[in-house]
């Protein structure tokens, strides 16, 4: 168990277009395996960005961790392989399982990879469920909180329909 005085607190989003209800729930094994005091969004589902192809179920998953962030992307990066995503598949494709490091306690970086993840402030499936865990934080590029943030949202842009979590969450 991870004791939460020295424990980073991280914002995890996790996505999936295929086979949807197992490779969430699974993945959510594995998360429950690496990461401690979980606590997710609402479930919600929208359409394929960049590519044409099966919608979305997308959440946000608010964790614990004494991982470095070099060790937190390495263990989400270990989920998605084990969960068949290939090391140099694209960007804009179908996802069994996607998981992308949204925030790392406080920190902003650009290297090894941008956090506060730039992907927050323009689509609905991040930041409408970071905004339902975190919504008092501060998103520090901006200055404004994640709540403020979903309110300014063209809501247009990207629909979402909220997910029965039943079965899936566990």
């Amino acid at each position: 168990m991870v004791s939460s005085e020295s424990a980073a607190i991280v914002y995890i989003g996790v996505g999936s277009n295929t086979d949807r209800v197992c490779n969430v729930k699974s993945g959510i094994r594995a998360l429950r395996e690496n990461f401690a005091s979980i606590r997710y969004s609402q479930i919600y589902e929208s359409a394929s960005v960049g590519f044409v192809g099966r919608d979305f179920y997308n959440f946000v998953v608010e964790a614990q961790t004494h991982f470095s962030l070099g060790e937190a992307i390495a263990a989400l990066k270990n989920i998605e392989l084990a969960h068949g995503r290939l090391p140099d598949e694209q960007r804009f494709a179908p996802k069994r399982l996607d998981l992308d490091l949204l925030l790392y306690n406080d920190v902003v970086c650009e290297s090894p990879i941008p956090i506060p993840r730039p992907e927050i402030t323009y689509n609905a499936f991040v930041l409408k469920p970071l905004a339902e865990l975190a919504g008092e934080r501060m998103h520090l590029p901006t200055r404004k909180t994640y709540n403020e943030l979903w309110q300014q949202y063209d809501k247009s842009k990207q629909p979402l329909s909220l997910v029965d979590p039943e079965g899936i969450l566990i």
